[in-house]
Formats: C-alpha cells, structure tokens, sequence
C-alpha cells in the first residue's frame, strides 16, 4: 500500500505509453499530453524505480532489463483495473457513462446521427466523445486503453484487437455533371486522365483505390489530398476533379444537384467496415451495449 501512495494512475499510464512506443514524443501523441508533461513523468518515474528505464544506444532509445521486466506486469495490472473499474451490470436508462470513440468523417456522416437518436432515447445520461486519427494511431489507442471503439477498415491488427462487420461497401466516382459525357460514363482511359481528389488522414496514403490501381498496374493522379469528406464534395461543382468513395457517403448529398454518381470503370474490391475494441472490453456490460448500438445505427 506504501508502494500505490508513491505513485498515481496518471504515472502508470505514462509508464505504460513510454514502454511500448520507447520515444518520449510518440508516448506523448498516444496520452494527448504534452512532451514536456511526458518528459517530467519519465524523470518521477526514473527517481521512482531507480533505474533510467529508457537508454539510448545506437542511435534509438531502448528498454532496461529493469524496464523490460515491468512490460507484462504493468499490463496485467492496467487490465484488472479495467475490469474493476467497470460497472457489473449496465442498465442503459440510468447509466452516467463517457465512452470515447474514434470515427471518420465518412462515419460520423452515415453513422452518428442514427446512433446519438438511439442514444438520447435509450441512455440519456451516456455522453459521446469522438476524436479522428489514422489507422495506426486508433489501434495503438485502444491498445493503451485510450479508446472504447474505433471504427474503420482493419485488414491487420494485433490479436489483442476484436472487430465485427457493421456493414459491406462498395465505391461509387462523384464529379460535376457539366464536366461528364451526356450519359455520365468515362473511359477507363478518360477517367484516369482527370485529376481526382483522394479523402484520406495523411497526403501520402494508399487507401483501397490506390491498391486496386496498383495492383492492375495504373495510376492516377491525386490533384487534391485532403482529410475532410465535406469539403472534398464541395470543390468537385465547376470543375474536372473526381472523387470516389463509398456509396453510402455519397447516398444522401444535397450537391448531387449539380454533380452526377457513376460507377469507376475499374474494379474496386469491396471492403468490411469494422468496429474494432480491446479484447479485456469483450465482457464489459456498458461496452457490449455501445457495440450493439453502433452496429443498430449503422443498418441502412
């Protein structure tokens, strides 16, 4: 009990970040901390344990002995706190619950409306906060515990990460209706001719489109990266540009007005959408109950 005093849950968890990632600004992202803040932890925790836990050798900074040996500790001990911490029944109606999700714009968009109606009807005192990151951040955020559920396409993940199908897609090209043929059907040749825009978290990223050209050996060529899906379908009217993304995004936009939905002369594979958590959530009543809900309000 000396030993708990010594130390709080907020030192715990930067113990945690700094011994997965091994870099004082990669455990920063990982808490939403600043560098400065992670740094003055890494300094109590080394006066704590009396070891410098983090050295650096070759150029990158590598674990201790002592260090390696908290890893499974230090994770066994944050899972049993989870599980403590987490109510043994959930009675959606009286529940007062924050749970953090991670969503895109395209699924906040055709998912978080559905889902904060049932919510206000079904669980009044549960409270929704969202954030958005690349794929690789999302699961290194639920791995650390900073997550509830993520949403998105995970065609690898660790085996501590749990995923369902809330729903099969397809893709659909959006473009201007003055810039199409009459009958709105470009050449595969045409297509990959005009500039396109490409919705994605980083401007150097190869989504399911990239990979099908790839994979048949094309190219096309990204006029336009950006991460916002509203602001992607606003440039397109007046101009060549064309964007293509999942059908159920563009199923209900007001600009369709002026632009026109086509299929992509090429094949793209469908994809799952998936909503992913931490397996040690697998039990959680209030987590089993956010997942059903999710995957009611992603139903068409």
């Amino acid at each position: 009990m000396d030993e708990l005093r010594r130390i709080d849950l907020n030192l715990l968890l930067a113990l945690h970040a700094l011994l997965i990632e091994k870099h004082v600004t990669r455990a920063s992202v990982r808490l939403h901390r600043s560098q400065p803040a992670v740094s003055h932890a890494l300094a109590q925790l080394r006066a704590h344990f009396n070891d410098p836990l983090l050295v650096r050798r070759d150029g990158q900074m590598n674990l201790t002995a002592r260090a390696q040996s908290l890893v499974k500790p230090l994770q066994d001990a944050l899972n049993s706190l989870n599980g403590l911490l987490s109510a043994a029944d959930f009675d959606p109606s009286i529940a007062k619950r924050r749970f953090r999700l991670s969503l895109s714009d395209y699924a906040s968009r055709i998912i978080l409306p559905s889902l904060m109606t049932y919510i206000r009807k079904q669980a009044p005192g549960v409270d929704i906060a969202i954030s958005q990151a690349s794929r690789e951040t999302m699961v290194g955020q639920l791995l650390d515990g900073e997550l509830d559920l993520a949403l998105g396409i995970f065609p690898v993940l660790p085996v501590e990460i749990a995923t369902q199908e809330l729903f099969h897609e397809g893709f659909v090209s959006i473009a201007d209706k003055g810039s199409l043929p009459p009958k709105g059907i470009l050449s595969l040749d045409d297509w990959l001719s005009r500039p396109h825009v490409m919705v994605a978290m980083r401007p150097d990223a190869t989504d399911e489109i990239e990979r099908a050209l790839s994979s048949q050996g094309l190219e096309r060529r990204i006029a336009l990266a950006l991460p916002h899906w509203s602001a992607a379908v606003e440039v397109l009217p007046g101009t060549d540009l064309i964007l293509t993304v999942a059908k159920r995004a563009a199923a209900s936009l007001k600009q369709l007005k002026t632009l026109r939905q086509f299929d992509p002369p090429i094949s793209i594979p469908s994809f799952s959408y998936q909503q992913a958590w931490h397996t040690r959530k697998d039990s959680d009543p209030a987590h089993c109950w956010l997942r059903q809900a999710m995957l009611t309000a992603s139903q068409p």
